[in-house]
């Protein structure tokens, strides 16, 4: 049977599916040639990422798929009951990825806290003669231990992201409408584990009560977070959107930072992905990320292994 990879596979996904029997095929069609290569080359599996869709048409013509696997957690770009209803497996990796976003928010908050986006983009252009005045301007940063992170979306990623706040001295709160509470488990390099029972709240008492605010919900229909939202928050916040582009109304959230309500936002994800609105690019109080949450070698190759294992399951 036939893998085809289309926006790529780590090469650990690679050998596990090809030690299962399986030939995969890594070339990158384009989207409108998709059809026919499924077609010619009796594609069985296809594996995407969030570049390739996997529409009706596409599921109507192919006739030979059995399994379309996304390499992460979304599914957007998949009609995926659409499939299952054409006796089509849908698979995903939910887990693999939670830790590298994880990472990619507390870098940003980090980043953000420090004036580092700006820094590093000032420093070799004045750093030489504006030293200084760099100093000045960049040395009133904040730390994060001691803050309030507040959790919009308390799943794995959510609690992923809570495990690194509480390791950096951070209290959590979160908010999940079908969560009442959550038991994290950090453990250290030495083995050791500290268990830490965290019960969610309201979305308004989140949003009044964080210094720091980080969403991980899935794509919906309205905003998760627009002018009321900000309007509830404390003066001087930051906030993260590493989840799904449209979540953050990005109107609201530039007004917030042009009245000081917002000190600073990190996106690695945009409305209009991925031609994210000039106004956007060019704010100095935002930092940016092109959809990389994923993007670690460490998520990859857990991706791909993930995938390997469950077509496997299922062909075998």
């Amino acid at each position: 049977m036939k893998v085809l990879a289309n926006d790529g596979i780590s090469k650990s996904g690679i050998e596990a599916l090809e030690k299962a029997g399986f030939e995969v095929i890594t070339t990158t069609v384009a989207q409108e040639q998709l059809i026919n290569y499924i077609n010619e080359n009796e594609i069985s599996v296809l594996l995407v990422r969030s570049a390739t869709t996997v529409r009706q048409d596409l599921i109507d013509a192919c006739s030979s798929i059995k399994i379309i696997g996304r390499g992460g957690v979304g599914m957007d770009n998949i009609d995926v009951e659409y499939a299952k209803g054409k006796g089509i497996s849908v698979i995903n990796t939910p887990a693999a990825s939670s830790h590298s976003v994880a990472e990619l928010v507390f870098a940003h908050f980090y980043g953000l806290a420090r004036f580092l986006h700006n820094s590093n983009r000032e420093m070799p252009l004045d750093g030489d003669t504006k030293f200084k005045a760099l100093k000045k301007a960049y040395g009133k940063g904040v730390e994060l231990k001691g803050k309030t992170l507040g959790v919009l979306g308390f799943g794995r990623i959510g609690q992923a992201t809570a495990k690194v706040a509480l390791g950096a001295g951070m209290k959590v709160i979160a908010f999940d409408p079908f969560m009442e509470k959550a038991n994290l488990e950090l453990e250290f390099f030495d083995g050791q584990k500290v268990n830490f029972e965290i019960n969610t709240i309201s979305k308004e008492d989140v949003l009044k009560q964080a210094d720091f605010i980080t969403l991980h919900v899935p794509a919906q229909k309205e905003y998760v977070i627009g002018a009321p939202e900000f309007e509830l928050m404390k003066e001087g916040v930051f906030i993260a959107n590493a989840a799904r582009g449209g979540v953050v109304d990005e109107v609201a959230l530039v007004n917030a930072i042009e009245s000081g309500k917002v000190a600073g936002a990190a996106l690695d994800v945009f409305e209009k992905e991925p031609k994210p609105e000039i106004q956007l690019l060019m704010n100095a109080s935002l930092s940016l990320t092109p959809h990389t949450g994923a993007a670690t070698n460490e998520a990859q190759d857990r991706i791909g292994v993930e995938l390997a294992e469950q077509i496997s399951s299922i062909l075998k």
